[in-house]
């Protein structure tokens, strides 16, 4: 007699499954997030001796680094860490339009006119519709090969037919599993579509790119063991109304996670900017009250970026408080520092904070910047067009030292800045640049006086 098989009921935000349907998950508390899924139920095959893996000693496994793969595309590699690792699960999340399947098309138009024999499986768009884009992109690779499949067994089985030096799932959102009964999209279907991808990298050496979804609060879409599972996470930013992508490695094992690629959108798909400092400040106002630029690390290389503060009066009986590009704690500590400290009163005007370009700024670096703007703004006095603000403020008012100062204070000299404030404590670590005059402050208030 033929056991029945058994149905439980899976959370699709987090992964939990219950016996019986439930209107709020017990584990994330989600309202009307649990499926219906049907479980398989079979003997599991015994694997006898003779067919298992045997272990092998550590020092006896070659640890020489192979060559990495180079796209070609400079800011694509740095945020890798070089180029493409070998049998290397790569996942790629980012709002919708934002360029994600237009990066990859042409990271594998790329590879494969460098020699490289690459397929992209679209679950969303047809082959019609890739030659189209294609064509607009301008973008025509050697040995490119385009399919329009979802099944995933039928995937891995095209794969395996020919000999392929990089893969692009799109998306893995799409790709279901023809055993399992719940629909595409769902965490069982995601969870075994990535371990497959997975499996597959890592037994043939295949690098594979799977491109996801995010949800409405910025994460991918689908359990976070998807992104435990592979070996770099990779976020692709900016706003829709900018021409500026930004992409950020958030989890990397083959390399640092605190380097950035910018691009540009243009009628041509994606094109790297390779001096992103030169772009962010070239707009910016010689005369403007409120404008300051600062320098920002982001891994290896400093970025200078323009930060806009606007202080005006309130016709509201809360004063509005936006930031945009900045952590909107950092920036209500640092008015209630000017508030205690520099005896100015903003507790009562509306503040506007904005960084142009749609770059985020999270290091303390750009304390000293806000601080500068928001008086800039409210004494209506602009700072002066050449000079750099660099430094993070404490809750006594003093300014702190921030890392790598020497190397933000050179990218400001190259870009013509002739006048640089660091804080007090970072000046005998400082070597002399040509054409920077260094001007060191200790506290809020001093920085204020040199400033205005």
């Amino acid at each position: 007699m033929k056991k029945k098989d058994q149905t439980i009921f899976r959370c699709q935000a987090c992964g939990a499954h219950t016996p019986k349907w439930m209107g709020r998950c017990p584990e994330c508390g989600g309202w009307d997030t649990l499926s219906e899924e049907q479980v398989l139920t079979g003997v599991a095959k015994k694997r006898t001796a003779s067919f298992l893996p045997e272990p092998v000693r550590i020092d006896s496994v070659s640890a020489e680094e192979t060559d990495r793969i180079q796209t070609g595309i400079s800011e694509f590699d740095r945020v890798l860490g070089g180029g493409i690792v070998d049998g290397s699960l790569i996942l790629i999340g980012g709002d919708p339009g934002i360029g994600k399947s237009t990066l990859m098309l042409q990271v594998l138009t790329a590879l494969s006119n460098a020699g490289k024999k690459c397929l992209y499986v679209s679950g969303e768009e047809s082959v019609r519709q890739i030659s189209m884009r294609n064509r607009r992109l301008d973008s025509a690779g050697k040995d490119l090969f385009v399919i329009s499949e979802t099944d995933l067994e039928s995937i891995l089985a095209i794969v395996s037919k020919s000999n392929y030096d990089a893969l692009v799932v799109d998306s893995i959102q799409t790709v279901f599993h023809p055993d399992i009964t719940s629909t595409p999209g769902s965490v069982t279907q995601i969870r075994e579509a990535a371990m497959q991808f997975m499996k597959l990298s890592k037994t043939s050496g295949l690098p594979v790119f799977l491109v996801g979804h995010v949800t409405k609060v910025g994460a991918i879409a689908g359990p976070r063991i998807m992104e435990h599972m592979v070996d770099t996470v990779l976020y692709f930013e900016g706003d829709k109304s900018h021409v500026f992508r930004i992409l950020r490695a958030v989890k990397n094992r083959f390399g640092s996670t605190n380097e950035i690629g910018v691009f540009e959108m243009n009628e041509k798909g994606l094109t790297q900017v390779s001096n992103p400092s030169a772009v962010f400040v070239s707009e910016r106002s010689s005369v403007a009250p409120g404008s300051v630029v600062t320098s920002c690390m982001e891994g290896t290389r400093p970025i200078l970026v323009e930060i806009q503060g606007l202080v005006s009066s309130s016709g509201l009986g809360t004063p509005r408080r936006t930031v945009l590009g900045l952590d909107n704690h950092r920036v209500a500590l640092i008015v209630a520092v000017m508030e205690k400290r520099l005896g100015m009163n903003l507790a009562g005007l509306d503040i506007f904070m904005n960084v142009t370009g749609g770059v985020k700024i999270v290091e303390p670096s750009a304390d000293l910047a806000i601080a500068s703007a928001l008086a800039s703004s409210f004494l209506d006095k602009p700072v002066e067009n050449k000079t750099i603000i660099i430094g993070e403020i404490g809750l006594t008012g003093e300014i702190r030292a921030v890392g790598q100062t020497q190397a933000r204070i050179k990218e400001a000299a190259k870009m013509g800045f002739s006048r640089c404030l660091v804080p007090g404590s970072a000046i005998k670590q400082l070597s002399r640049v040509k054409g920077m005059t260094i001007e060191s402050v200790n506290f809020l208030k001093d920085a204020m006086e040199v400033l205005f």
